[in-house]
């Protein structure tokens, strides 16, 4: 790799972006498994505890507003430490407190280790985005961007997998022990990849300009200054309306099909399979269709798509239900309408500099996840009094919303990076 020549500045991807890409993926698969494992596990979790699915609720909120906190100092931490150091920090930790959900003895310590997860997931995925997104050329940022976020699908179906057909023949609590392994991982991350070297540019850059650390210089609260504020408001609503679309949905889809729709445990992991192929499908897509038609229109699409499924499977499912094939095929629609998820990292990294890229992208994508506390706690009551299929169905709306909401942001398809840095020095930040 030539020292004058950025990674993002190759006209196409070489070893070293396939080995950044490779690991970044591998660290947000085991991270969404870790976090979707549990909802898998709380049929068996909820009889052992003998707690009613509103106390449950809470044990996944609270790992959902860790994500929150995580997120904004890992963002921060990823800012003045680096992209490599916090990957192997956030690994490390969400392995750590998945490997103690084993040990529980009550729901109450089980809270308090699903924070501790909670908290590695949330600075894992804006760390890997922005590690992806400041070393890849810009032709194929929408593409990368949305294949790394295929992990949460890949994830989904692991934590289908062991879920729905290991967790019934060993037990929740050994599911919990295997699932610390991606802790090895970081063995790998130290060994095989250099750091961003847009990020050490930067921070050589910055270093000649000034050392001293002032208040002026937090990178949260840098984020609600002049340059910044309306972008990071717009963004951070979009990532709210689109994490509420997808937590309504699938936080309790599979006690939803068992529960509601008497589907056993192994049949309700493989209808949910079945749409995260869907999801696998629908991120190579839309990166395709954001490279191409533009990060807005993409959005749009997949956003209806999305609203689509989720009305057939939960207000229509009876009519539907009369062709298993119909209900297949709309199961497969929800999670290809996920694709757009492929489009937050992208969006998102091209719309902040280096200096506050990871910070506004691990706090609008992880504060957004945090607001999802409730999101478990509202299904919880909405399906205790209507049906947990009422309560599913308003993702719909979000979905819809989401698709909306994206035109309130400038299209940054193409955009280089390094443009982003001319335009910070120019505004004398």
């Amino acid at each position: 790799m030539s020292k004058e020549k950025l990674l993002n500045e190759y006209e196409h991807l070489n070893r070293e972006h396939y080995k950044i890409f490779g690991l970044c993926l591998s660290g947000w698969i085991f991270d969404f498994y870790d976090l979707i494992l549990f909802t898998f596990l709380i049929i068996p979790i909820s009889f052992e505890f003998q707690v009613t699915n509103f106390t449950i609720s809470f044990v996944l909120g609270a790992s959902l507003l860790a994500a929150a906190v995580g997120g904004v100092i890992f963002g921060i931490l990823s800012d003045q430490h680096g992209r490599k150091k916090v990957l192997q920090w956030t690994i490390v930790i969400y392995s750590l407190g998945t490997f103690l959900c084993a040990f529980s003895p009550n729901v109450e310590s089980l809270i308090i280790f699903r924070i501790i997860t909670g908290l590695g997931i949330g600075g894992e995925w804006a760390a890997g985005q922005t590690f992806v997104g400041e070393t890849v050329p810009p032709k194929y940022r929408g593409f990368t961007g949305a294949l790394l976020q295929m992990g949460g699908p890949l994830g989904f179906i692991l934590a289908a997998i062991v879920g729905g057909f290991i967790a019934p023949e060993i037990g929740w609590r050994e599911c919990f022990l295997l699932s610390a392994i991606p802790a090895l991982m970081v063995i790998l991350i130290r060994t095989k990849i250099s750091e961003s070297d847009v990020w050490l540019k930067n921070r050589e850059s910055k270093s000649k300009i000034r050392r001293s650390f002032t208040l002026t210089e937090n990178k949260f609260f840098l984020l609600f200054s002049k340059p910044y504020r309306k972008l990071f408001c717009l963004s951070l609503i979009l990532a709210i309306i689109g994490s509420s679309a997808y937590w309504l949905t699938f936080s309790w889809l599979p006690d939803y099909l068992y529960s509601e729709r008497n589907l056993s445990l192994a049949k309700s992991a493989l209808w949910i399979i079945l749409s995260q192929l869907g999801a696998i499908i629908g991120h190579i897509i839309f990166g395709l269709t954001a490279d191409y038609l533009g990060r807005r229109p993409a959005f749009t699409i997949f956003s209806f798509i999305m609203a689509l499924g989720i009305v057939m499977i939960t207000m229509l499912w009876v009519p539907i239900s009369v062709y298993p094939v119909l209900i297949m095929i709309f199961m497969f629609l929800v999670g290809f309408g996920t694709g757009l998820y492929g489009g937050f990292g992208p969006l998102m990294s091209e719309l902040f500099p280096t200096s506050v890229r990871n910070t506004a992208m691990g706090s609008s994508f992880n504060l957004a996840r945090g607001v999802q506390f409730f999101t478990p706690v509202i299904i919880a009551i909405i399906g205790g009094s209507y049906g947990l299929s009422s309560g599913i169905f308003i993702a719909a709306l979000f979905a819809l919303s989401i698709g909306l909401w994206v035109w309130t942001l400038p299209e940054t398809k193409g955009k280089k990076l390094q443009e982003l840095e001319n335009n910070r020095i120019k505004l004398g930040n």
